[in-house]
């Protein structure tokens, strides 16, 4: 067995796994573990975060974290290694796999693989046009011909009388220092692939007079086009501006904050965008006292059926819903473009708008028509306090028919919201305040809130969507039609 397939079976890479529903991009959120931890199958090593929700990844092997391969926040796509464990790391360092450098990678003195066989111990190092080994001291170089009408030259060859080279002003690397003039090689020509020559006599540069920022000062393709580029113009003075004659200048940016969009947030605007200019939207709202059904808020909180569980006007708003949704079934019904037709649902997924530090996330309540009051309300508890704290799943985000985004929490009458993608219907539920209201032909102080009803023109007309608003209104009037009706 080869050191290099040893290696393979011992050193595991975990690669980020496709945690939603065809999801390209993963963000990691936070590492659980460090380079040398131990751990063991099953075990969580970090919280990733895709355009849905937040999620935990567990490791499928025993190991000792050997690499961890990106920092967090970073955005990592689906299929890229992670973490790498080794899963043997009692067996002692690992065989190296052989590694040929780079023809063409230039090393710093400090930096440079050891000298070829046959070089002597302590020789200087040439700079050349490629490789990044030192031209052996015995190889001899062809005297060039005399160009015509210019003397023969008697110098001796090359190789017999050497010629100090320029040397470039060097860093503390070894490299040259940015900005350094370019080095020459014997002759008095700049250093400089044959490439980049081509280019500078293409584009009518003198070598010589090109700033060098290669290694050892030779000429890169960038100082050529460097050279080449225009000068740029002088800028011109502004006017000076009196203060008593103008505003002063204001530096904006540096008051400005920018937020990378990604993530749940990008999710959102993507989806809501898709929405927007796919289904044509409709809003309707009705205004209604709900003073009975706070009152009946009240009573439950009491009831013992009830005991342990969170009792307030969004699980009335849900069940009112649910209610006129089993009268107009019609409603609950999504688009299918490709095939051209509209599916009717005979279950209700609700999905709830919740609000998160991540942004907005709308998790469901799988066939919540089918459940009881009691059941709605523990499902309603679990489903916020999981998108509060960031551990909603993908699946509990997924196949959802209806929406109720509760606005009134934060004081707002109503709105006019956008439909999730694939769902027929949406219920904005403003805020409860008291207000006077004629009641009994008298008018009285009374809670009263807005309902606002988005739906699908393509497939809920305005007379099924009138009817659908109407009964949520009506049952949270007379909150006694929820047996009535129910």
């Amino acid at each position: 067995m080869t050191a290099s397939t040893a290696n393979d079976q011992r050193f595991r890479e975990f690669k980020m796994p496709d945690v939603g529903e065809g999801l390209t991009e993963a963000e990691i959120l936070k590492w659980y573990v460090a380079v040398g931890d131990t751990v063991s199958d099953g075990q969580v090593v970090c919280e990733v975060e895709t355009a849905k929700a937040a999620v935990e990844l567990p490791i499928p092997f025993d190991g000792a974290v050997h690499e961890l391969r990106f920092d967090e926040g970073a955005t990592v796509d689906v299929g890229t290694p992670i973490i790498v464990v080794d899963t043997r790391p009692g067996a002692g360092p690992a065989e190296p796999a052989p590694t040929v450098p780079d023809q063409q990678t230039y090393y710093p003195p400090k930096d440079r693989p050891a000298a070829a066989e046959g070089e002597a111990a302590g020789e200087g190092r040439q700079a050349m046009l490629v490789g990044y080994g030192a031209a052996p001291s015995s190889t001899k170089r062809r005297a060039r011909k005399p160009q015509p009408g210019a003397p023969a030259s008697s110098a001796p060859p090359a190789s017999s009388a050497p010629v100090a080279a320029v040397q470039p002003e060097l860093n503390g690397h070894g490299a040259a220092a940015p900005g350094a003039p370019a080095s020459t090689a014997p002759g008095g020509r700049a250093l400089a692939k044959p490439p980049v020559r081509k280019l500078a006599k293409d584009l009518g540069i003198d070598l010589a007079s090109v700033t060098a920022t290669g290694p050892d000062g030779t000429v890169t393709r960038e100082d050529v086009h460097a050279a080449a580029a225009p000068a740029p113009a002088e800028p011109q003075a502004a006017p000076e501006i009196a203060p008593e004659t103008g505003p002063r200048p204001v530096d904006t940016a540096a008051r400005e904050v920018r937020i990378p969009i990604k993530g749940v947030r990008k999710a959102t605007a993507q989806a809501m965008v898709a929405s927007a200019f796919t289904a044509p939207h409709v809003t309707e709202f009705v205004t209604v006292d709900v003073t009975r059904t706070t009152k009946l808020v009240q009573e439950l909180k009491s009831d013992p059926d009830m005991a342990g569980l969170r009792v307030n006007p969004l699980l009335l708003v849900a069940k009112a819903f649910l209610v006129a949704i089993r009268r107009h079934p019609e409603v609950n019904a999504a688009w299918d473009e490709e095939n051209q037709e509209i599916v009717r649902k005979e279950y209700v997924n609700l999905g709830i708008a919740a609000a998160t530090p991540r942004g907005l996330i709308v998790p469901n309540i799988k066939d919540a028509g089918a459940k009881t009051l009691p059941e709605l309300s523990a499902a309603l508890g679990d489903l916020v306090a999981t998108a509060r704290e960031g551990k909603t799943s993908p699946a509990d985000m997924a196949g959802g028919t209806v929406t109720i985004t509760n606005v009134g929490v934060f004081g707002v009458d109503t709105g006019t919201p956008i439909l999730n993608p694939g769902e027929s219907a949406i219920l904005a539920f403003g805020t409860v305040k008291l207000q006077p209201w004629v009641h009994k032909g008298k008018v009285k102080p009374r809670q009263v809130t807005t309902l606002a009803l988005s739906f699908d023109h393509r497939l809920v007309d305005g007379e099924l969507g009138s009817k659908v608003l109407a009964d949520v209104a009506a049952v949270l009037e007379h909150p006694k039609r929820l047996i009535t009706w129910g």
